[in-house]
């Protein structure tokens, strides 16, 4: 925690930093905010490089597009002086809760923006598409369009440098599947014919040593991802859906099911910005299963050991 800067009449000058939890790994300290905070760096300064991701968005039911990632940006050589730094750790949005057996779907709610004291606000994700808003909701990345009748509702558009579009929904004639929400560095995918929605856009592996060292982020293979985006949802009128996974990054996956049953949305992973997964519904008079909550945001303050 101490950082040896310069000497000042033979004295050696400390720099203490604090708050959050700390490592150490690779010739760098980190602190990680996993929740609201503040960041306390006394006499003197540091450059530091910081992380900040928001709260994925929660995927909607019935037909219903998947959640967006939380958006995501990176902050080099931020000259961090003795001061105070206040930290928002945004939450997850909240996964539609479906009531009774109505063909009317639930939206479910953008995620929370994160923010590093003055430095840009990251947004939120926006939420899947539903019957009543059929297209994704903006935000940090874009949430996965509803499927209809007629064709496919598209997805919500990105922040700008903060993530990715949902992807669209598709009719099929047997099926109604919805577009995944996006992703820091992918699109969500559109629905595909194959019973069942568009898988969550890919997060971002451009700080996956920053999540070997602390242990945040979603490992896969030993690549640490931050903001995948949720998988769309289904309505599944002959044959049972098909497994569809969310994004790299924490994404909810929507389940497969058989024929004649529903399901809910899976949950983004906390603390990765992951979008949740719309629900996978089985006809019009049936129950339609709840959306998946989003996961929660994260802020990392890295600088020289």
């Amino acid at each position: 925690m101490l950082n040896n800067l310069a000497a000042i009449n033979g004295a050696p000058l400390t720099v203490t930093v604090t708050g959050g939890t700390f490592y150490s790994s690779g010739g760098f300290n980190y602190r990680v905010f996993t929740a609201n905070g503040s960041l306390v760096v006394s006499g003197g300064s540091i450059t530091a490089d910081i992380l900040v991701v928001a709260g994925g968005a929660g995927g909607s039911s019935y037909r219903a597009g998947g959640g967006g990632a939380g958006g995501l940006l990176g902050f080099a050589s931020q000259s961090l002086t003795s001061a105070t730094y206040n930290i928002t750790v945004g939450g997850g949005g909240t996964g539609a809760i479906q009531s009774g057996t109505t063909a009317v779907g639930v939206a479910g709610t953008n995620g929370i923006d994160s923010q590093f004291a003055a430095l840009t606000l990251v947004k939120g994700g926006g939420t899947g598409g539903w019957s009543g808003g059929v297209t994704g909701a903006n935000g940090g990345s874009g949430g996965g369009g509803l499927a209809y009748s007629l064709g496919g509702a598209a997805g919500g558009s990105p922040t700008t440098s903060q993530g990715s579009a949902g992807g669209s929904g598709l009719w099929a004639n047997t099926y109604y599947a919805a577009g995944g929400g996006g992703g820091a560095a992918a699109v969500g995918a559109t629905a595909n014919g194959s019973n069942g929605g568009g898988a969550g856009g890919a997060g971002s592996s451009a700080y996956s040593s920053w999540g070997a060292a602390t242990g945040s982020g979603e490992n896969s293979g030993g690549t640490y991802y931050f903001a995948g985006g949720g998988a769309g949802g289904a309505f599944v009128g002959i044959s049972g859906s098909n497994l569809v996974s969310g994004g790299l990054g924490g994404g909810g996956a929507a389940p497969a099911t058989s024929l004649g049953s529903s399901a809910n949305g899976g949950a983004g992973t906390a603390n990765t910005g992951g979008g949740g997964a719309g629900s996978v519904s089985i006809d019009a008079g049936g129950s339609h299963g709840n959306g998946g909550n989003g996961g929660s945001g994260i802020v990392i303050v890295r600088w020289a050991a």
